[in-house]
């Protein structure tokens, strides 16, 4: 069976950017090691509507794998703490969108 990624598009309210990657690198990334999420690439806009934007993958094996450690991470009171510690001179993320994609059958991804 085919992995499952998550893609996560995050446009950041404007000058924010900086601290969004920070809190990826600083803080995010190892929760995320604890409560077994994989993550399958960070990119930054270069050219295109908005470089504004973190777009970032994680890999599922399924989608109840997603729920469980999804709604664990963003429970976890850590998280919550740190989070709102970025976010005490303003909020980072004006809005998140978020897809689930399957690989197809020649993706050199699967």
């Amino acid at each position: 069976m085919s992995k499952i990624y998550e893609m996560r598009v995050y446009r950041c309210i404007p000058g924010r950017l900086p601290n969004l990657l920070k809190r990826f690198a600083t803080v995010t990334l190892d929760l995320w090691k604890r409560h077994g999420i994989r993550q399958a690439g960070f990119f930054t806009t270069a050219v295109g509507e908005s470089n504004m934007e973190l777009t970032y993958f994680l890999e599922w094996d399924s989608m109840a794998e997603r729920e469980t450690k999804w709604t664990a991470f963003m429970a976890d009171p850590e998280w919550i703490a740190k989070r709102a510690e970025s976010e005490k001179d303003g909020m980072i993320v004006a809005n998140i969108v978020n897809q689930f994609l399957v690989p197809t059958a020649f993706s050199s991804v699967k």
